[in-house]
């Protein structure tokens, strides 16, 4: 057996990456672990994330604890422990607390979003007019990797 691409992390371990990012994200696996097919990564939502679409990747969120908000097109969905939700390419949706901060699991497929959320920190504050996050700016960082915001 190869052991060229076996990774094994321990509790609380993650993948480092060109930024370091926020402890309430945990890259698990990263795009090139796996051979652009996918990355994972462990999420706490802190905040809430405006509608957007992924033009390229497929989103796969499992949640770990507490309850998530999902607006879907144009329907909204509370997902619990346990809940399993696939968000298509091409589809708006937005992410929101329902309760205190849901820890989820994201697959993107392929990956990539590691990257953007590299992208997203270097950037910094430059993408929030008055505290919450500016589509125009944002949508700046966003670009390069098929999303767009305010969809």
């Amino acid at each position: 057996m190869s052991m060229d691409r076996f990774l094994l992390l321990k509790p609380g371990e993650a993948r480092p990456g060109r930024v370091p990012l926020p402890s309430a994200f945990s890259v698990k696996a990263m795009t090139e672990d796996t051979e652009t097919r996918f990355s994972l990564l462990e999420v706490t939502l802190a905040m809430d994330i405006p509608r957007h679409a992924h033009h390229e990747a497929d989103e796969c969120i499992y949640v770990l604890e507490g309850e998530l908000g999902i607006d879907f097109d144009d329907e909204s969905h509370v997902a619990t422990k346990g809940t399993f939700v696939l968000l298509p390419r091409g589809v708006p949706h937005a992410l929101r607390r329902v309760s205190a901060p849901p820890r989820v699991l994201q697959i993107s497929s392929p990956g990539g979003w590691e990257h953007y959320l590299e992208d997203l920190f270097e950037a910094g504050p430059t993408v929030f007019t008055q505290g919450a996050i500016d589509p125009e700016k944002i949508n700046k960082v966003a670009a390069p990797h098929r999303i767009t915001y305010g969809t």
